[in-house]
């Protein structure tokens, strides 16, 4: 099921989020292909497939999924949705682009639910160079919870896993550029 589940989701990504030309990507590369994830994690299908792919390869240890806002927030908020109908509730929590700028200033939405040393899964809708999930990863640890997982919707496999990898972690891909560009 899980099989079907992932090729549904490649279809809709390659349906509702997949664009050819010449774009600009937030690492600063130009691409030949754009993806934007949120038109298919937005989407209600779209949401429950990425839902259900991230928690079925979920770290057990993980009690709270999130990363950076935009991107992840749709991703954090079906997972953590969804979690309660697999009987293994999890916390979402997001990460600011910018410290708040009145309260407590914190980077980290949704940290107060999370102890000290929670282990937590860091999620990204498109990765390129995986810079901005390296600095979610960065604010995370550094409000005091504990990565134990880095999940994408999509690796653009131009860098990110090798760039993760040397900092430690291991990306794990729910699609690649390659599924969604093949035939």
């Amino acid at each position: 099921m899980s099989d079907d589940l992932r090729q549904r989701l490649i279809a809709m990504l390659r349906e509702r989020s997949v664009r050819t030309g010449t774009f600009t990507l937030a690492s600063g590369r130009v691409s030949d292909l754009y993806v934007d994830v949120r038109q298919t994690s937005l989407h209600p299908e779209g949401s429950w497939l990425i839902g259900q792919l991230l928690l079925k390869r979920l770290d057990p240890r993980a009690v709270a999924i999130g990363g950076m806002t935009l991107g992840a927030d749709p991703l954090a908020c079906s997972a953590t949705a969804l979690s309660t109908t697999v009987g293994r509730p999890v916390h979402g929590f997001l990460i600011r682009k910018e410290p708040k700028g009145h309260g407590v200033g914190s980077y980290v939405v949704g940290r107060e639910a999370l102890p000290d040393g929670a282990p937590v899964c860091m999620v990204e809708d498109t990765t390129t160079t995986g810079g901005s999930l390296l600095t979610a990863i960065e604010r995370a640890v550094e409000s005091g919870l504990r990565v134990v997982q880095v999940m994408t919707v999509v690796d653009r496999q131009e860098g990110a896993a090798e760039r993760l990898g040397a900092a430690g972690y291991q990306l794990q891909a729910l699609t690649t550029r390659a599924d969604l560009v093949s035939t």
